[in-house]
């Protein structure tokens, strides 16, 4: 019997962000709204594997490492066009580079209804 472990984060941050071809696109002409900038809170889940009970990554350090990267100091929430995959694609590709080798699931909801959900399995 094999049994995999994971450590896994969550948190919140403001951000606006807009769809442009919500304002070109005929089949979104009823979302025509989102083409404009507009402010949701997004709701962040990031699980991590690790290796052992007494966690290789310690989830407290991990999330404040994560949080760190969204903080004031670092810009906060700079997502111009950027869709939930996309922000999730770059806090993959950021934590990869710090952890390598390890599997992750990264997700990214707006205001905690609608998002997306994307896994790394190196």
């Amino acid at each position: 019997m094999m049994i995999t472990r994971h450590i896994e984060v969550t948190f919140q941050r403001e951000g606006i962000h807009k769809y442009p071809a919500a304002l070109e696109d005929p089949n979104l002409a009823d979302v025509s709204f989102l083409g404009y900038p507009h402010r949701h809170m997004f709701h962040f889940r990031v699980r991590i594997s690790v290796t052992h009970n007494d966690r290789d990554i310690e989830f407290i350090q991990f999330k404040r490492w994560i949080e760190s990267l969204y903080s004031e100091q670092s810009g906060g929430l700079q997502l111009d066009y950027q869709s939930c995959e996309m922000i999730a694609e770059k806090l993959i590709f950021t934590i990869a580079d710090r952890y390598p080798g390890r599997a992750m699931t990264v997700q990214v909801f707006e205001d905690g209804e609608n998002g997306a959900i994307l896994e790394w399995n190196p």
